[in-house]
């Protein structure tokens, strides 16, 4: 399986709405539910008023598109990033998912997986 670096800084924020916000920039997440509307996005995009705000991530997607009947790509990922002490933040996509670390840990998520079979490109 291959992954594919993003080439960006992230930033993972908590806003009350999304002034403040270009929703045409090139990339980002957006969750809204019942209790919260979350923004994962290029750090130089993330609005400055925000609710809360965690900048310092990096991160990686499952190259190709992912048929639903796919079953524990992201538990076998996520478990060896915890089996080396590498907490994540993941997001899915309908094609695919992605997997955020902070940036101090990057090069070694890619590493221990590249160890595990995991072509990272």
């Amino acid at each position: 399986m291959e992954l594919k670096k993003l080439p960006y800084d992230l930033t993972v924020c908590k806003v009350a709405d999304l002034a403040g916000f270009d929703p045409k920039a090139e990339f980002y997440f957006l969750g809204k539910t019942d209790e919260e509307l979350s923004l994962v996005c290029r750090t130089e995009a993330a609005p400055t008023d925000t609710l809360a705000r965690d900048d310092g991530w990096k991160g990686f997607r499952i190259q190709g598109v992912l048929d639903f009947s796919l079953i524990g790509i992201l538990s076998e990922l996520s478990g060896i990033l915890a089996r080396n002490n590498i907490g994540i933040f993941a997001v899915s996509t309908y094609n695919t998912d992605y997997i955020l670390v902070k940036a101090e840990n990057f090069q070694k998520a890619l590493d221990v997986l590249a160890e595990e079979g995991y072509a990272v490109v």
